[in-house]
């Protein structure tokens, strides 16, 4: 298979993203990491890079994380992709394709930093975090993905489960969590009032552009409404949250007519 390279230039492409979990520092003690055909076009340009899921990639750039993200919302920025083989072009031509579009003054490079957190703000699941094998559609709120057509003919793996689910109730859904004080992380419980542990957050870092606490997670449902007050636990302190709607920030992808 011919080796491929690929990038994205908008936030509107489905983002895989930074997890903490997934990514360190680089040092002489790990194995040897995959790279990409940008792996030395992301030196050049100040990458600071680490180790993501047996990738060397860039975590972020000269710019902070902060500053990165959100010129990627006010304006556009390039992702490198090539671990995940989408868009692709010939590995050959990738130094000139970057080169190429950063010569539009709008486009920045981006890392894995401002990733995570522009894809927590557009509600988007991280596979393995958000989602897994065992999450039902309607479970993770993501109902949307499955048409009238193939729910009236149940054609689709996990049917004579998920249809059911579709016309009444789950045990459980993925809700988007807003809290002040420490932000909330991957792990950290989720209690009601009365302090009764109902679930977890899956991910969750703090919003630059909202200078909020933004998070996922999944609650019972009985707690998914929108504005259902909760509390999170972080760092061993127990602080308020309140179930928001996601997105948490408008999206404004591009798409095709």
């Amino acid at each position: 298979m011919q080796r491929a390279v690929s990038v994205v230039a908008h936030l509107g492409f489905r983002l895989q993203a930074f997890s903490p979990d997934l990514c360190r520092p680089l040092s002489f003690a790990q194995d040897v990491l995959r790279r990409t055909p940008l792996y030395d076009f992301h030196l050049a340009h100040g990458g600071k890079m680490v180790a993501f899921a047996g990738w060397s990639l860039p975590v972020q750039y000269r710019d902070s994380h902060t500053d990165s993200h959100l010129h990627t919302r006010q304006h556009c920025s390039l992702f490198d992709v090539s671990h995940m083989l989408q868009i692709s072009v010939p590995a050959v031509g990738a130094v000139h394709l970057a080169t190429a579009l950063l010569e539009n003054p709008e486009v920045k490079l981006a890392g894995l930093a401002a990733r995570d957190s522009l894809r927590l703000e557009a509600g988007l699941c991280l596979y393995g975090n958000d989602i897994d094998e065992h999450t039902t559609p309607v479970e993770g709120s993501l109902s949307w993905t499955l048409g009238k057509r193939r729910r009236a003919a149940m054609d689709f793996p996990g049917a004579k489960v998920i249809v059911p689910q579709l016309k009444g109730k789950v045990q459980r859904r993925r809700v988007g969590l807003m809290c002040e004080g420490a932000p909330m992380r991957a792990h950290s419980p989720i209690l009601n009032m009365e302090g009764t542990m109902i679930g977890t957050v899956t991910s969750g870092c703090p919003s630059p552009s909202l200078k909020k606490n933004v998070a996922m997670g999944y609650v019972p449902c009985e707690y998914s409404r929108p504005g259902t007050k909760l509390m999170v636990e972080v760092r061993r302190k127990q602080q308020m949250a309140v179930v928001s709607k996601m997105p948490f920030v408008p999206t404004n992808y591009y798409t095709l007519k």
